[in-house]
């Protein structure tokens, strides 16, 4: 079978060097929306050199995605790219970013679940440059048709969304060309920019990566709530509940936890398809 389970985890762990400067940086922020206005000088904390603050989800893209595209080439993993979807997605940061870093990073599969009609594959990164770990991740990637090999389903964790009124809630436009931008952090699944790879995959026009709905989820969060200071963040989790497609506007909830003076809890929908679920269980921890 294209998925051998025991043979994933039991790989050695992938070892690897990334490495970054403010252009990537800068084309990061560019590829989940940032500069918007261009002038705006909250907006020039993403997009100019000389102002330049790194936001934490710039991690799932540093050293150009290697890290992502290492996961899925890993021993006992041999498959379809129309098949898969990024299932959940968590980045813990240790210490602020650096606008520009090279770090050690390591990377292993921790365990593939069965979901019946599909495998969800788990990859746990860590990263460190001289001063230390700077940070952990773990991506959950959904592979369908590869379930039914019976291994463990994994546990199932879901928040409930509260019934009060969000405490800010804010819209954010995708613009039509926004996948084909982001694509060049690295992510080249022609999902994001081939229309017949995209109806082969079972959608009707490409989709926005959920990579991207999750760094402008951030964005939203962190320039609304934490006052635009991104070394406020401590950890970010969400999974991803349903797709976005470039040109739609994505509508960003967001409740303080009282019980927990420092979490956010959000969620983010689909404007012009009935507030259709894009991320959901999305917690933003922060100090």
């Amino acid at each position: 079978m294209p998925i051998d389970a025991r043979q994933a985890v039991a790989a050695a762990p992938r070892r690897t060097s990334l490495t970054w400067d403010h252009k990537d940086v800068l084309l990061y922020h560019l590829g989940i929306g940032a500069g918007t206005p261009a002038t705006d000088p909250d907006e020039l904390r993403y997009t100019l050199e000389s102002r330049l603050h790194v936001l934490p989800s710039f991690a799932t893209v540093a050293g150009g995605g290697s890290a992502q595209a290492g996961g899925l080439a890993s021993p006992g993993i041999d498959i379809d790219l129309a098949a898969v979807l990024h299932g959940g997605q968590s980045v813990e940061v240790h210490r602020p970013l650096p606008v520009s870093g090279s770090v050690s990073h390591t990377s292993r599969v921790t365990a593939v679940h069965d979901k019946g009609k599909a495998a969800v594959i788990v990859l746990r990164a860590e990263a460190a440059d001289a001063e230390g770990p700077l940070w952990t991740s773990e991506s959950e990637i959904f592979v369908k048709g590869e379930g039914g090999f019976g291994g463990e389903r994994g546990s199932t964790t879901r928040l409930e969304q509260p019934v009060r009124t969000p405490d800010h809630t804010v819209e954010r436009p995708v613009r039509e060309d926004q996948a084909l931008l982001y694509r060049l952090n690295g992510d080249w699944n022609p999902l994001h920019a081939d229309p017949e790879f995209a109806k082969r995959a079972g959608f009707d026009r490409p989709i926005l990566h959920g990579l991207c709905s999750y760094g402008i989820a951030l964005k939203a969060v962190v320039d609304t709530a934490l006052a635009g200071d991104v070394t406020r963040v401590r950890a970010y989790r969400t999974r991803f509940a349903g797709v976005a497609y470039p040109g739609e506007t994505l509508r960003v909830r967001m409740w303080r936890e009282t019980p927990a003076p420092g979490r956010i809890q959000v969620t983010v929908t689909a404007v012009e398809r009935d507030d259709a679920p894009v991320l959901a269980d999305t917690v933003v921890t922060h100090g």
